[in-house]
């Protein structure tokens, strides 16, 4: 299909002169007279590119190209001018022009500068179309009631510049859910930057998050820019923020007050607009009452509340999201769909999924990987039980009136266990502390039932 090209000047010689060199280069060209009528043409079809006067009559060429991008034409603009100036060719640059050229206009150079307009336009087509289909397996999957609520929250915050701090267990997808939020935003041509503030060294983040000048600290060779910089005219997320220490805490609340940053070993401050969203696995108004959290920045940083529900709150979604990850593994490794039978999706469903969607897609590839045959039962799912192998459904479980209380009281210890060991990444004393016991309590505890901690070396270092 050939790019249409909408040429706009009050000299009909122009016109005609540009509508026939660049038919002859083997455009659809269309030509109108005023600011006015390019805006209506734009209104009843979709145009390339536009080649734009300065000098018209009644509306002129950079009000027209301000009324364009405050529709959100995405054509290319190259504004033509016999008054060519430097403030001119500035401002129209900074409106989105793609390029200036002046008048009388050498047509060698409009037919070149049409063609790296059109091909500018067509890479960013091409990104856009390969980031929807990226995009594609990156969905928010579920019809439950709290994925609904989940989805209309997501919706009603995008459009806006709220920052919004997104609560969640570890693995629920909070990420994704920022992700969502920038791609349905205004900023979603910018950057989406993310930073991970539990995974960087405390002696480093604030390079991280604010940039650093040569000669900051050894090892500071050149000038870098830090996240918040990266991200400007973006969007910048702050994973698992209530990891983050108090002095690194009351840099970014400077940042969010005053939008500005000074780069660590910097005296000049950096401007910067980013929208910040922000998401944690913590409680908090809790972290608040102990000390570990900026009550003020808190308050910065939830101004939309959103909650991400886990796997085990919304388990009639279990099935959508197997037969999504197992479709896209399948096209992934280059092989044939997997089908779950009734068995097997019952244990899926029944399973209490401590690690919530992301423990569900690496079962799902592994199960992809090691199931020999097309179809998988509740036999290949024996390693998620936690007494055992899971049970069939002529297998069901032990109704709660043949336990005993003792019994009932371990099983629940012992799931609990597990799930915020999991939740906590494996790391005892933090599992102790969100469990409100000491951490030698709880070692006993997990060895009665038979629990061998992930992280022992670790934790055993910790307590030299």
């Amino acid at each position: 299909m050939k790019p249409t090209i909408l040429i706009v000047d009050d000299e009909p010689g122009v016109r005609t002169a540009l509508t026939g060199v660049l038919r002859d280069e083997g455009y659809a060209v269309e030509a109108v007279a005023t600011g006015e009528a390019c805006l209506d043409r734009v209104t009843r079809g979709p145009v390339d590119l536009i080649v734009l006067d300065v000098w018209l009559p009644g509306m002129d060429g950079l009000a027209t190209l301000a009324r364009l991008r405050e529709r959100q034409v995405d054509a290319q603009i190259v504004l033509i001018s016999g008054h060519g100036n430097i403030e001119s060719a500035v401002r129209a640059i900074k409106l989105g022009a793609f390029d200036f050229v002046e008048k009388p206009l050498s047509l060698e150079k409009t037919v070149l500068v049409v063609r790296n307009a059109l091909r500018q336009r067509r890479l960013e087509m091409e990104n856009l179309a390969l980031r929807a289909r990226v995009d594609r397996h990156e969905t928010m999957i579920g019809e439950s009631d709290g994925m609904r609520q989940l989805r209309e929250q997501v919706a009603m915050a995008a459009p806006t510049n709220g920052r919004v701090l997104i609560y969640g267990e570890n693995g629920t997808g909070k990420e994704l859910v920022a992700r969502t939020i920038h791609a349905l935003s205004r900023r979603r041509n910018s950057a989406f930057v993310e930073v991970n503030c539990a995974a960087i060294p405390e002696d480093l983040i604030e390079s991280e998050l604010f940039g650093h000048v040569r000669g900051a600290f050894t090892g500071a060779v050149a000038d870098r820019r830090g996240k918040f910089e990266l991200a400007d005219g973006g969007t910048i997320f702050l994973d698992e923020i209530g990891d983050m220490s108090l002095k690194t805490q009351a840099k970014v609340l400077r940042v969010l007050q005053e939008q500005t940053l000074e780069p660590v070993g910097g005296t000049t401050s950096v401007r910067v607009d980013a929208r910040v969203l922000a998401a944690t696995n913590k409680d908090l108004q809790t972290e608040i009452r102990a000390g570990r959290f900026r009550e003020d920045l808190y308050f910065r940083l939830n101004v939309v509340p959103i909650f991400v529900p886990a796997l085990r709150d919304r388990q009639e979604d279990i099935p959508l999201l197997a037969e999504h990850f197992m479709s896209a593994f399948a096209q992934e490794y280059g092989r044939r769909v997997k089908t779950f039978d009734a068995g097997a999706m019952a244990v899926l469903q029944r399973y209490p999924w401590p690690g919530n969607v992301r423990e569900l897609r690496n079962v799902i590839e592994r199960l992809m990987i090691m199931v020999m045959g097309d179809s998988i039962g509740s036999g290949d799912l024996g390693f998620l039980d936690l007494g055992g192998a899971p049970r069939s459904e002529a297998e069901p479980a032990a109704p709660p009136d043949r336990l005993t209380l003792y019994e009932a009281r371990d099983r629940f210890e012992r799931d609990l266990i597990l799930r915020t060991l999991t939740a906590q990444q494996g790391n005892m004393s933090r599992t102790a502390e969100v469990l409100g016991v000491e951490r030698s309590n709880l070692y006993r505890k997990m060895k009665a039932f038979g629990i061998a901690p992930s992280r022992r070396t670790e934790e055993e270092s910790e307590a030299v």
